[in-house]
Order: structure tokens, then C-alpha cells, then sequence
């Protein structure tokens, strides 16, 4: 008999340990941005400007591609964490949601029961940001686009910004705005005017939250096209460096000291960190209900997504530039944050 309870004992105890660990993942959930770098499907949509990619295109675009770059995606995306992926994922370069469909269903992301947030933007190439969720972890409540009109070009048409705000944590309120800011294709001085004006439009959208709730959890995500310490994210969008003295009323870049310290999330001669993470400071206060697990962006950057030249150096191994395929992953690495129940 003491065989048997040592047994049951010890199976008791194993369960225990088991129900405190998936406790413990569920006081922790994760918030990502990935530019998957032209997810196009194959087929001609005459709306859009998806030329390049049709079988015929300058790309070459065919079905094994298009599988190929789904699995590459999936593959990033769940190698985050096999067990617990993210609960909320903010994607730029979409070109619908049937890509979106496919991508869920792709191997062991289908476990995960996500759902998409999308909707065509007037973007002239075709391209759209998105979310995919985890229903069970994340409730969105209220979901809105931001159509975008630049001053002195009213005519240029480019993606929208995505705003979904829900419950995550349980009960606990989030706002999440998902970006990809105007390239600069044909000169950074020349398109900086544009990138000002998302970051003074994006700001006057976070005040006006934080107006009605000064301790609102306010979350930006995207490709913004500068760096954490360009005009657009210092002045425009008026993005601090976290310090020590946090404000819940201010946004802070914890994007800015990787940056600094040399990090990035793609590379042209040097890196750049185009693909940024804001937050309010409500969720950097140690005494906060729902506060970041680290004061820094998580940059995603396993040695399999990057391609590494004759001296050793990785940059983000892209799927194709040009009419030149290389099958790889993005010309962008993801990046994240857990968020953690400080209750």
C-alpha cells in the first residue's frame, strides 16, 4: 500500500506542477509586429497593383512560392513560443484576408484558434496591415481603421492604421494601434514630411484616450519607416525614453536603447529599427495591474531567419528583391513584449 501512495503522491504532485505552470503562462501573454515582407497570394486582382506577383510577374509568383512563404511565416511565428504563441499579432505587407485564412490554417497554428482583423485598405500596391488574435486571450470590443489624408499630397493613397481596443488578461483594457508608415522610396528627406504627420495624427488619437482614462494601457506597433530617434517619433509623436521617472499620461519608446546599443530589425549597410513598439507609461509603472515583463522590445532573431555574408555578418534573410528569389523569410525581423498580471 505505501507503493500505491508514494505513486499517487508523486502524480498528484506532477499534476499540481502542471496546473501551475499553465497558471503562471496565462499571467503572461505576448504582443508581436511582423512585416512578413509581401505576403501576395497568386491570383490577379484588378483593384490592386499585385502585377509582381502573378505566375507571370516579375517575381515569378507561383503556388510552391506561396506555400513556401506560408510555412516560412508559420514557421516564425510559432517558434516564438511552440506552447504559448502570441495572444495578438499586428502584421503589415498583407495583401487580403484570404491570405490571412491560409496562413491560420497553416500547420500548428490552426491549434491556436486565431481569428483575423482585417480589411482592404486603399493602399495603391495592394498592401494592408492586420491583426490575428487568440479569441481565448484576447477579446477585441472595438475595431477601426484610420484612413490617412496627407495635407500636401491629398490625393496619395497608402494603409490605413488599425485600432482595436478589447480585454486581455482577463478583465484588463488594452489599446492597440497597428502601423506601416510611408516608405522612404525616393528619399528619406523627401518622404519625412508624411512620416510627421502619422506621428502628430497617431499622437492626437492616444491623447484623446488618455484624456478619458489618464491610466489607459496604450500599445503602438508597426513599421514606421525611421528610427526611434527620428523627428517623427520624438517631436510628431512625442515618444520618450523610458527612464525612471514614468508618467502614465506620456508615450515611451522602449524600442530606442537596442537601437542605440547598435540593434535593428533590418539592414542596409548598418541596421535600422524601423519596426517599433510605443507604450504608455501606465504599463512600465512597477505598481501597475498590467505592466510590460521588460523595458525593452523583444527582437525575434533566431540564426535560421537570417542569411549571414563572406564576413559573418546576419541580416534578415528576405524572400526576394528585384526578379531575384531567395526564398527566405522578411527583409524584417519581428519583434514583441509580454505583458504580465501584476495582481
Amino acid at each position: 500500500m505505501k507503493k500505491y501512495s508514494l505513486i499517487l503522491t508523486v502524480a498528484i504532485f506532477i499534476l499540481n506542477a502542471c496546473d501551475n505552470k499553465e497558471a503562471k503562462q496565462s499571467d503572461a501573454v505576448k504582443l508581436a509586429f511582423y512585416n512578413v515582407e509581401n505576403l501576395f497570394d497568386t491570383i490577379n486582382d484588378l483593384s490592386i497593383n499585385d502585377e509582381e506577383f502573378l505566375p507571370n510577374g516579375l517575381q515569378k509568383w507561383n503556388t510552391e512560392k506561396y506555400l513556401k512563404k506560408l510555412k516560412n511565416m508559420s514557421d516564425v511565428l510559432l517558434s516564438i513560443d511552440t506552447l504559448n504563441p502570441p495572444a495578438l499579432i499586428g502584421l503589415a505587407e498583407i495583401e487580403n484576408r484570404e491570405v490571412l485564412e491560409e496562413l491560420i490554417s497553416m500547420s500548428e497554428l490552426k491549434n491556436f484558434g486565431y481569428e483575423i482583423i482585417h480589411k482592404n485598405s486603399p493602399d495603391r500596391r495592394g498592401i494592408d496591415v492586420a491583426f490575428i488574435y487568440r479569441s481565448e486571450l484576447y477579446q477585441p470590443e472595438h475595431n477601426e481603421w484610420f484612413k490617412i489624408t496627407f495635407p500636401t499630397d491629398p490625393d496619395y493613397t497608402t494603409r490605413d492604421i488599425l485600432y482595436s481596443k478589447g480585454k486581455i488578461l482577463g478583465d484588463e483594457t488594452i489599446h492597440v494601434f497597428v502601423n506601416h508608415w510611408t516608405s522612404r522610396y525616393g528619399g528619406a528627406d523627401v518622404t519625412a514630411p508624411n512620416r510627421k504627420f502619422l506621428g502628430t495624427l497617431l499622437k492626437a488619437k492616444s491623447d484623446s484616450i488618455l484624456a478619458i482614462d489618464p491610466d489607459a494601457r496604450i500599445i503602438i506597433m508597426g513599421d514606421l519607416n525611421d528610427n526611434p530617434t527620428d523627428e517623427s517619433l520624438t517631436i510628431s509623436l512625442n515618444a520618450k525614453p523610458v527612464s525612471e521617472n514614468i508618467e502614465s499620461k506620456n508615450l515611451y519608446n522602449i524600442s530606442l536603447s537596442k537601437f542605440k546599443s547598435g540593434e535593428g530589425t533590418l539592414y542596409y549597410r548598418s541596421w535600422d529599427m524601423f519596426d517599433q513598439i510605443i507604450v504608455s507609461g501606465s504599463l512600465l509603472k512597477e505598481s501597475a495591474i498590467v505592466k510590460l515583463q521588460s523595458r525593452d522590445i523583444q527582437i525575434h532573431k533566431p540564426n535560421w531567419v537570417l542569411f549571414f555574408d563572406n564576413n559573418g555578418v546576419g541580416r534578415p534573410n528576405r524572400t526576394a528583391s528585384g526578379n531575384r528569389y531567395y526564398g527566405g523569410y522578411s527583409d524584417h525581423l519581428l519583434v514583441y513584449v509580454v505583458l504580465t498580471d501584476g495582481k
